[in-house]
């Protein structure tokens, strides 16, 4: 019989905290605050241990749950392959701690103050920083204690699997967070975070990133990328290179955008011409600091070769400060046709995210800036949209063109057919909504049939969250592992097949697509690392 282990006994008291006032919010959840008063939303005990069951996220079949440990057992230690996300190059440049635990788990995660705020929890008391700088909650302890109170709003969400997994395995918590041991674990995450084993490059060692690529503006300087390359560390950082501003010629902030361009340029962008020039030399300098890819993100994924003159035109009305959202829509289309041809002659893989409705939340948008997790999904369309670019480039070989979605009614009526007909076409891995244990899981279900697994890019973390990054491959690699058992148990697949298929997901292919064999610094380790793995299997 097993030994249970034993409870740790917390005194409620020790614990108290002084609430954070709320900022109303309208038509939302009574505010619970995290002090010892609060009536209890939480019903499990405050001194409950926090394990992780080692078959979670398999099916209870043993049959497939069988099958499922095996595969996962067969890519568990490969390493990351993180080609798409948004962690912040500086932490990794200026590798200083981090100063506590909010900064690194609350603050930079909208998935987390989404939820929080969607439950009457207001952003000021979770520290998210205001535009005007206006007053928000300064005590990290006090945010701690209120996101521990609420802690039970993650329950079932791929959020709430996230963190347990990097409160249990990264920080070596062994209590469940609630109200009553807030403080308890805040000072034990706090402690640990001073010390040199949680610095950020030990940090990365200790995911085993074998690369990690940020997403950067077209016009930033990669100062920080730079000094990752000029340091003795042997990380592989690299950027990827956005002009998503630079294109939205309806926006107020365009011609500032356009500024900077030129600034970093050399001369004023005064043609479209011009533009185009510094659009390619931009793209060659971020290739020439280690970028594979480039990325954009639209509303709609529509396409359109622009006669010369009309393009030249649309940008003149942009500099005049009189273009429309019209006009916008038709310069974006026309420029994601560039960025195909300029793809095929730098190689540099191409990412499209359509279908976010940008800073739904008006008030939101106003106070805490932009991405401040009120973006929604929209009903996209790709067949009607990507028709100009597929014909002009779909079968050309030296353009890969990943396409994502948040529409997730499009996997199998569009994207899986592109994919499986287009050689340029690969299809990205479930995006921030459907990043999930049955979001990844409906991904395979509706496209493996039609596009097979090599016309998709593998799996991507997609984050800044950066102490998340092992949690999300985890994750990703036991749902893919429980969908390939499955395969097996009805023997579509053979067990010898599911194996190469396990690892294709979890490292070869997105390796393979975002172009990143030989970019690795630690490449001869990496393989090392893995032959030894081999061995000993």
């Amino acid at each position: 019989m097993r030994r249970r282990r034993p409870y740790i006994v917390l005194n409620p008291v020790k614990f108290a905290t002084t609430p954070c006032p709320p900022t109303p919010v309208a038509n939302a959840a009574p505010y619970v605050t995290a002090t010892r008063n609060v009536r209890r939303t939480d019903t499990q005990a405050s001194s409950t241990p926090l394990a992780l069951h080692p078959d979670r996220f398999f099916d209870p079949d043993p049959s497939i749950r069988r099958v499922a440990r095996e595969l996962f057992e067969e890519t568990r230690h490969l390493p990351l392959i993180c080609p798409h996300g948004h962690v912040d190059p500086r932490v990794l440049a200026e590798n200083r701690p981090f100063p506590e635990p909010t900064a690194v788990l609350i603050t930079p995660d909208h998935y987390i103050f989404r939820l929080m705020y969607s439950r009457g929890v207001p952003m000021e008391s979770l520290g998210i920083p205001t535009r005007d700088g206006t007053a928000t909650a300064r005590d990290p302890r006090e945010v701690w204690t209120t996101f521990a109170a609420h802690y039970y709003l993650f329950r079932g969400t791929p959020t709430g699997a996230w963190l347990d997994h990097e409160l249990h395995d990264l920080f070596g918590v062994r209590v469940k967070l609630t109200a009553d041991t807030a403080l308890h674990v805040y000072d034990e995450i706090a402690e640990k975070l001073q010390s040199p084993e949680f610095l950020p490059r030990a940090l990365f060692d200790r995911f085993n990133i074998e690369v990690l690529a940020t997403t950067d503006a077209a016009t930033d300087p990669l100062d920080h990328h730079q000094a990752i390359r000029d340091s003795d560390w042997d990380g592989t950082v690299v950027p990827c290179f956005r002009p998503d501003a630079l294109f939205r010629i309806a926006s107020p902030e365009w011609a500032d955008a356009i500024d900077r361009l030129g600034g970093v340029h050399g001369t004023s962008i005064t043609t479209f011409a011009t533009f185009l020039d510094a659009l390619a030399e931009r793209r060659r300098f971020f290739a020439s600091m280690g970028a594979t890819s480039t990325d954009h993100a639209v509303v709609d994924p529509y396409t359109e070769r622009l006669p010369a003159l009309e393009a030249e035109a649309l940008f003149a009305r942009a500099l005049g400060r009189a273009a429309t959202a019209a006009d916008q829509r038709r310069f974006e289309a026309h420029m994601l046709m560039e960025m195909a041809r300029m793809s095929t002659d730098d190689g540099l893989v191409m990412q499209i995210h359509p279908g976010s409705l940008r800073d739904h939340h008006d008030a939101v948008a106003a106070r805490f800036g932009p991405d401040m997790g009120a973006d929604m999904p929209i009903v996209t369309e790709y067949t009607r949209n990507l028709r100009a670019l597929l014909n002009a480039y779909g079968a050309d070989p030296r353009l890969t063109l990943i396409l994502y979605t948040l529409d997730e009614s499009t996997y199998a009526r569009e994207l899986a057919p592109l994919a499986g007909h287009y050689p340029a076409v690969k299809l990205g891995s479930p995006w921030w909504f459907h990043d999930s244990i049955e979001g990844l899981t409906r991904f395979r279900q509706q496209t493996t049939e039609t596009a097979g697994i090599h016309n998709t890019a593998g799996f991507n973390d997609d984050t800044r969250a950066f102490c998340s990054i092992g949690a999300r491959h985890d994750l990703a690699r036991r749902v893919d592992a429980n969908f390939l058992a499955g395969l097996v148990a009805r023997h579509i697949v053979d067990t010898s097949e599911a194996r190469e298929m396990a690892r294709a997901l979890a490292y070869e292919i997105p390796k393979a697509t975002y172009k990143l064999n030989g970019v690795s610094r630690r490449a001869e380790h990496s393989g090392a690392h893995i032959a030894s793995l081999e061995a000993v299997r």
